[in-house]
């Protein structure tokens, strides 16, 4: 069974259809790539796998259970992390406790604990410290740690970001553009960074990405979306020299 499956879905903003009859499987460990131009409705996707959007139409199946109606905390403690194409980082909190509050939903020292720090919620305060820090030294952050986000380079900001998605424990990781705005330096060492987090976590991993680098290099599957259909599906090589995928990005008369 695959690990994330949607079946014909579909979605409308108002009397216009943004994605249509959206087929997808993604099986464990697996690297899937989806492209397409600007507006085509490739974060809408992401927003309706993850519950930010309910599909007007079909089923979205994740680890054996149909999501579509759940709340996007109920989808994440499920094991759906993502990022977002434009960061989603509060400014003035330091990386370290990015990474903790992500972690927040798993705790069980309730209330009391909280009030009168008894040895339990110490423990558990210990642990996602510990987690934390683990994440932090895995994409190369760790002396990070105690900034504010609001200071840091852009790349650095997108490693916090991935990092606060990793400590939900994924099970598949949704990135939305995570190359945006990188230089070639950061790029290389974006994808490196990618190719570690599957190696090392065994995550399946979903990619929208504009640089068809990251995608040809990165994918084992790639999907082409335009005006929220799919035009063309398959193997990185297969999807670079397809006519209809080179017109997409060129336009008819480039191709001509």
């Amino acid at each position: 069974m695959p690990l994330l499956q949607v079946k014909d879905m579909s979605h409308d903003f108002g009397g216009l259809r943004a994605v249509n009859n959206y087929n997808l499987s993604i099986e464990p460990a697996q690297i899937r790539g989806l492209i397409g131009p600007n507006g085509a409705g490739k974060t809408t996707i992401f927003n309706l796998i993850t519950g930010i959007y309910k599909p007007t139409e079909g089923s979205i199946i994740f680890n054996g259970h149909n999501i579509v109606g759940k709340f996007p905390h109920e989808i994440a403690s499920m094991g759906i992390g993502r990022t977002f194409q434009n960061l989603r980082l509060w400014r003035h909190m330091t990386v370290l406790e990015h990474v903790k509050m992500a972690q927040y939903s798993k705790i069980t020292y309730g209330i009391i604990g909280a009030f009168f720090g008894t040895a339990k919620r110490n423990r558990e305060e210990a642990e996602i410290e510990e987690r934390a820090f683990k994440l932090l030294d895995m994409l190369g952050i760790k002396e990070l740690s105690d900034q504010k986000v609001v200071n840091l380079p852009y790349g650095a900001q997108r490693k916090v970001e991935i990092a606060r998605a990793l400590a939900t424990e994924p099970k598949i990781l949704l990135l939305d553009e995570p190359t945006a705005g990188m230089n070639p330096e950061e790029l290389a060492q974006m994808m490196d960074f990618i190719r570690q987090i599957h190696s090392e976590l065994g995550l399946a991993i979903f990619l929208i990405e504009h640089r068809l680098r990251v995608i040809m290099e990165l994918c084992e599957i790639v999907q082409t979306l335009v005006f929220g259909e799919v035009i063309a599906e398959g193997p990185p090589d297969e999807i670079k020299n397809n006519p209809k995928v080179i017109e997409a990005y060129l336009g008819k008369e480039m191709v001509a």
